[in-house]
């Protein structure tokens, strides 16, 4: 190996000039494949932009299809069966069995101010409830978990609906309006529709038609 101390003045700036031309070769081949790299994904991404906006397109007409298709259905089947208005869901059934169609929407829970009234005035209830027996502590305990509430904060009907029961059987004037006011302050919002299609395996058990793109 030559040591670098017996070149030269002249051969120390050959090899210098090598060095960086080396160096700047490397640079130059990185970059380029850098380069290939962001082509490669941009062209990519504005390819799957566009299938993605025409899958949603069709996914979005055929959807809209499916609910004027049922809409008659749907307006018969309140007539006949004396559903009530405002239905959250509805299930079809194809003739043999095999086939389900589900389409409704969802409902986020919600509230006025005046739930927090009423929440104050049960919990005033079961404080005074707790200090007469430890059986009426469990009550209390049960009590509490219905108006225990979802992440979003707010209190969940099918639990209120369930307090109802045990502010009837209490037969406490205070606790049964407690719950009344919570009722009557409930403002549920509607979200997004769905539609579900369903289909029976070979073992006889439901199975969902992957609609979304995470379950394709």
């Amino acid at each position: 190996m030559t040591n670098i101390n017996e070149l030269t003045a002249e051969q120390r700036s050959q090899l210098l000039t090598q060095l960086k031309e080396q160096e700047a070769a490397e640079k130059a081949a990185r970059q380029a494949e850098v380069d290939a790299y962001k082509k490669l994904v941009s062209e990519s991404v504005v390819e799957c932009f566009h299938d993605c906006r025409q899958m949603s397109s069709m996914l979005a007409e055929r959807k809209a299809r499916i609910r004027e298709m049922f809409a008659g259905a749907i307006a018969l089947k309140e007539k006949l069966y004396g559903v009530k208005e405002g239905q959250q869901s509805h299930s079809f059934l194809s003739e043999d069995g095999n086939y389900r169609i589900k389409l409704g929407y969802y409902v986020n829970e919600s509230y006025d101010d005046t739930a927090e009234t009423g929440v104050a005035m049960i919990k005033e209830y079961l404080n005074e409830l707790s200090k007469t027996s430890v059986k009426a502590q469990e009550a209390v305990r049960i009590v509490l978990s219905l108006l225990a509430r979802d992440q979003q904060g707010n209190l969940k009907m099918s639990r209120i609906m369930t307090l109802r029961k045990h502010a009837q059987e209490s037969g406490d004037e205070r606790f049964i309006r407690g719950v009344d006011i919570i009722m009557d302050a409930y403002r549920p919002v509607k979200s997004k529709e769905f539609i579900k299609a369903e289909y029976k395996n070979e073992l006889g058990a439901w199975t969902n038609v992957p609609l979304g793109m995470t379950e394709a």
